[in-house]
């Protein structure tokens, strides 16, 4: 995952600081010079590591800190603040719509970062909330990306205007425009050609649609993994087209996060979204505060809370807790829960964003395939058995292993613990509840408020 290495280094910087009980000037300046060299194996540009340290270093010097009851933690938090400056504000983050609709949204970037697909996911993320968008296939050059568009296009459910490959795309730029406020689109996303280089040809053709189409947002899409070639594209084509924004993909990937940490040093332009996955609903708008504490190791609570309220039914999570606190838990509400979870994401990429997860995180495989064969367990069962799991027999449970292709044992270890999971969470319900005979508060010996 993205910055996992970085993330890493950083957090045994900060166990140092944080087990010292005075700093002096020389543990600062150790501290910054490892932070110095991990930021520039995870490829971030010289000059913006340089700047990066200078500024650090003029904040933490100063005698409030270095005599400050907990030292250590100030460095960290100046840290924090440093980087979340140098990715750039949560205003600049935000798309800028046009007071006339249709907001048109250009993006552009080089051959095979991902554009066509990204174009797709922003289109889904938006209408998630509550935007009518349209996608315009204005790419006549590379083979089948027309029909593509068309597919991504159609799976997140948004129509897609296309006028083949032999008009120019000025021209098709131009009329899914108009075709989009006939249906009242009131968002376009124009996807446009790339190249596997920068030339005067591609350039003068964006240029071209960009003054056709006045678009309020001009988006390079630049592939995370490509390192500090991601922000020499950056830079290249923000001198051509005064880009107004960048879409990172595969962040998720095994990329050392220079990019994500340069580009808007160096361009002075923000990053507006990031690919986090190959699904296409996996696209985040970029929080520099976000990304700077998933940096850091801190977690990122509020994304994962995101996630959490566009993948879960508001209604089914509220009668589950009913049937938590009654006790009337089962089966089936387990798999309606695993249902639930999975529309998430990866479970290695939720845990990471709990606060203090990353590290521990390292060398723990989460086991996808165990979670599969507990799904076909339960599948198996009928809704009887799910609801009343005591009556199962052994006949019953040789159809159901028969039926997941599990076995006895593996059966038996899920009932087991889908028991001890019951045990805990009517001890749990009982403290909620505040019963004090019987119940956790009960056995407290104070009174809680």
């Amino acid at each position: 995952m993205a910055f996992e290495s970085l993330s890493d280094k950083l957090q045994n910087v900060f166990k140092k600081l944080r087990g010292k009980g005075v700093l002096t000037e020389k543990d600062l300046k150790e501290a910054l010079r490892e932070v110095k060299m991990a930021l520039l194996e995870a490829d971030v540009n010289f000059k913006v590591v340089k700047d990066f340290i200078a500024r650090i270093q003029e904040r933490a010097v100063g005698q409030e800190v270095l005599s400050s009851l907990t030292p250590g933690q100030q460095v960290i938090k100046i840290v924090h603040e440093e980087m979340i400056a140098l990715m750039g504000s949560e205003e600049d983050s935000r798309i800028r719509y046009s007071d006339k609709p249709p907001t048109v949204i250009m993006l552009v970037g080089l051959q095979g970062a991902g554009k066509t697909t990204m174009a797709a996911k922003l289109a889904g993320m938006l209408k998630k909330q509550g935007k009518k968008p349209m996608l315009v296939a204005c790419d006549v050059y590379r083979p089948a990306a027309v029909k593509q568009l068309q597919i991504v296009g159609e799976q997140v459910g948004v129509p897609v205007f296309e006028m083949g490959t032999d008009v120019s795309p000025v021209d098709i730029a131009k009329a899914g425009i108009k075709q989009a406020a006939k249906m009242e689109c009131g968002l376009v996303i124009l996807d446009t050609a790339g190249r596997l280089h920068i030339d005067e040809e591609l350039m003068q053709e964006l240029t071209d649609i960009r003054e056709q189409t006045s678009p309020s947002e001009i988006l390079l899409v630049v592939d995370a993994m490509t390192g500090q070639d991601a922000v020499n594209v950056s830079k290249s084509f923000d001198e051509l087209l005064n880009i107004t924004g960048v879409v990172l993909t595969k962040l998720d990937g095994d990329t050392r996060g220079g990019a994500a940490l340069s580009i808007r040093a160096v361009t002075g332009k923000p990053i507006k979204f990031a690919g986090v996955g190959e699904k296409l609903a996996d696209v985040e708008a970029f929080h520099p505060d976000r990304m700077a504490s998933r940096v850091l190791g801190m977690g990122d609570v509020l994304s994962m809370i995101e996630k959490a309220q566009t993948a879960i039914d508001e209604d089914k999570a509220k009668e589950m807790s009913q049937r938590m606190l009654s006790n009337d838990f089962n089966l089936e509400d387990f798999l309606e829960q695993m249902q639930q979870v999975k529309k998430m994401g990866p479970l290695n990429q939720l845990m990471g964003m709990i606060p203090g997860m990353g590290s521990k995180l390292k060398d723990v495989e989460v086991d996808e395939k165990g979670l599969a064969r507990t799904e076909a367990i339960i599948r198996s069962m009928t809704v009887e058995e799910r609801r009343h799991p005591n009556i199962l027999n052994a006949s019953r449970k040789r159809r159901i292993v028969k039926g997941s292709g599990s076995s006895i044992q593996e059966l038996n270890l899920l009932l087991k613990q889908f028991d001890q999971m019951k045990v805990m969470m009517k001890q749990i319900t009982g403290s909620m509840k505040g019963k004090r005979k019987g119940g956790l508060m009960g056995k407290m010996p104070f009174r809680l408020g």
